[in-house]
C-alpha cells in the first residue's frame, strides 16, 4: 500500500542512508523522458525537506537540459536488501555551477571533493511516497567502480572542462545544457536556471 508524506521522516533519512543506488527522472518541455542510475557517495538529506546530490563528469548531461527547462524532478530508492521498499521523493531541483564558488565550494567539501564534479542538483521536496517493493529482486553489494573517478583524475581539471565543452553541451534532443557558460566567472546567476547562465 503506497503512503505519502509532506518531507522525508527519520525513517525516511536512514534508509535512504543505507542506499547504494538512486535514480533520477527529468523532463524538458518536449522531448525524451531521462532516467539515470546514480551511485557512488553522491547525495545527501540537508533536512527533511531538502536533499542535495552530486552529478560527475559523464558521457551525457541530459538533467542539466531538463532543469533548465522543467524544474521538477524525482529521485527513486529501491531496497535490493530482505526488507522491501520503494521511495520516491518529488519535487523542484536547481543547479549549482562551479562559478557559484561558495555554495560550490561548500557541497564540495560536504561530498569530499570527489574528482570530476560536474554540478550540484538542489530538491527541494514537496512530496514523498513510499510503496512496498516487492516486485525489487534481491542483490548483494559486490563493490563501488573505481573507474569513473581514475578516469576524472588522469584527464585533470583542465581536461574536464575541455570534455565538458567537446562532450555535455547539449542534450540527446539538441536542448543546451549551459555547461559552455561555466568559463565566464562570476556571471549568471548562482542556481544557474536562468537562460543560457546555467
Amino acid at each position: 500500500m503506497a503512503e505519502q508524506f509532506a518531507s522525508l521522516s527519520q525513517d525516511h533519512i536512514e534508509f535512504i542512508g543505507r542506499q547504494h543506488l538512486f535514480f533520477v527522472g527529468t523532463a524538458g518541455a518536449e522531448g525524451r523522458i531521462n532516467v539515470s542510475p546514480k551511485g557512488l557517495d553522491t547525495l545527501r538529506v540537508l533536512d527533511p525537506s531538502r536533499v542535495v546530490w552530486l552529478n560527475l563528469t559523464g558521457s551525457g548531461n541530459e538533467t542539466a537540459a531538463h532543469v533548465l527547462e522543467n524544474s521538477h524532478m524525482t529521485l527513486m530508492f529501491c531496497s535490493f536488501e530482505k526488507q522491501p521498499l520503494i521511495l520516491h521523493v518529488y519535487g523542484q531541483a536547481t543547479m549549482v555551477y562551479p562559478r557559484a564558488e561558495a555554495k560550490f565550494g561548500h557541497y564540495s567539501a560536504l561530498f569530499g571533493h570527489l574528482p570530476g564534479t560536474r554540478q550540484f542538483f538542489e530538491l527541494g521536496v514537496d512530496l514523498v511516497q513510499t510503496s512496498c517493493g516487492y516486485g525489487v529482486p534481491r542483490f548483494d553489494l559486490d563493490r563501488e567502480r573505481p573507474t569513473l573517478a581514475k578516469w576524472a583524475v588522469n584527464k585533470g581539471e583542465a581536461g574536464i572542462r575541455q570534455y565538458w565543452s567537446e562532450k555535455n553541451q547539449s542534450s540527446i534532443d539538441g536542448k543546451p545544457t549551459g555547461i559552455d557558460h561555466l568559463r565566464i566567472r562570476g556571471k549568471g546567476t548562482e542556481t544557474g536556471r536562468t537562460g543560457k547562465c546555467a
